[in-house]
């Protein structure tokens, strides 16, 4: 067994290991995709070290260009986790947070030291569904509830919404900063086409979901918000299917998504669609770099 930093030549064997992890390895996947394995500190970039035994990858870590470790480490955790934070000490890389198979990021945490900084620690239940298998609300059969993906227009409305999202699932504090960096994310996303509006047949909109992560054959659902006047009537279930909806048809064929684990409200609404549990995921944040 070696841990070594990976190279542009171990990219097969990054994404042979990723793919055998597929529902919790989304980030890591769509980051690999969108930034390679070279590290020059651009968004979605990363320095990315794994565990090899022969040829064959067995575990990853990558510090990325945010801060935040993404870990799929089912084996070796501790040290690949220490292995990326010293691969880029030098260039004064600091952590942020860290995301993965809520295990792996329990293990890591503890093995630094981390609990006092943390700020927000989300336990989450990971769900996923073969698009195929989805059972579409009649509220979007029937007409009476339309999604479609955002335009222009509903980005400061959604920047809003994504800032209380913030502020409701991780404790972020509302302000002008926080606004400032959903705008930011919206803008991202609906740029990429994958952000997406629930609205009523006079054009309302109701609620809003995006894709945090994507590949050509697979996405992972976050950021579904419901204002708390539109909340108990389906919306939150409504845009999620209405927004895999399009997917399927651009060729995507499977979708995950995770919620918190005593959020039994949201489960039993992506369990009516169809999502099953594969699993459990970690998310935790530090209330300063470490």
């Amino acid at each position: 067994m070696s841990i070594r930093k990976v190279e542009p030549r171990d990219e097969p064997a990054i994404h042979d290991l990723l793919a055998r992890h597929a529902d919790s390895s989304m980030f890591l996947r769509s980051n690999l995709l969108a930034g390679g394995l070279v590290d020059h500190g651009a968004v979605y970039q990363g320095t990315w070290v794994a565990a090899f035994e022969g040829e064959l990858a067995v575990g990853t870590a990558a510090h990325c260009w945010n801060g935040m470790l993404l870990l799929q480490a089912p084996t070796y955790t501790e040290t690949l986790a220490r292995a990326a934070l010293r691969a880029t000490a030098s260039g004064g890389r600091k952590l942020s947070g860290l995301a993965g198979p809520l295990e792996q990021v329990r293990i890591v945490v503890d093995a630094l030291g981390l609990a006092a900084s943390i700020s927000t620690m989300s336990e989450e239940r990971l769900y996923a569904i073969e698009l195929d298998d989805m059972v579409v609300p009649t509220s979007l059969d029937e007409g009476r509830l339309r999604c479609r993906r955002s335009r222009e227009g509903d980005i400061e409305l959604c920047a809003r919404w994504r800032a209380a999202f913030l502020v409701e699932a991780l404790g972020a504090n509302a302000g002008p900063a926080l606004l400032a960096r959903a705008t930011h994310e919206v803008e991202q996303a609906h740029v990429r086409r994958e952000l997406f509006v629930l609205e009523d047949p006079s054009g309302a909109p109701l609620a809003s979901s995006a894709f945090n992560a994507r590949l050509p054959d697979i996405a992972q659902v976050g950021g579904v918000y419901t204002p708390p006047e539109h909340r108990s009537r389906g919306h939150g279930r409504a845009v999620v299917a209405g927004s895999l909806v399009i997917a399927r048809q651009d060729g995507v064929r499977r979708a995950v998504l995770f919620t918190g684990r005593g959020n039994q409200p949201a489960q039993r609404a992506y369990e009516a669609l169809g999502f099953a549990p594969v699993g459990t995921f970690g998310l935790c944040l530090l209330s300063s770099p470490a």
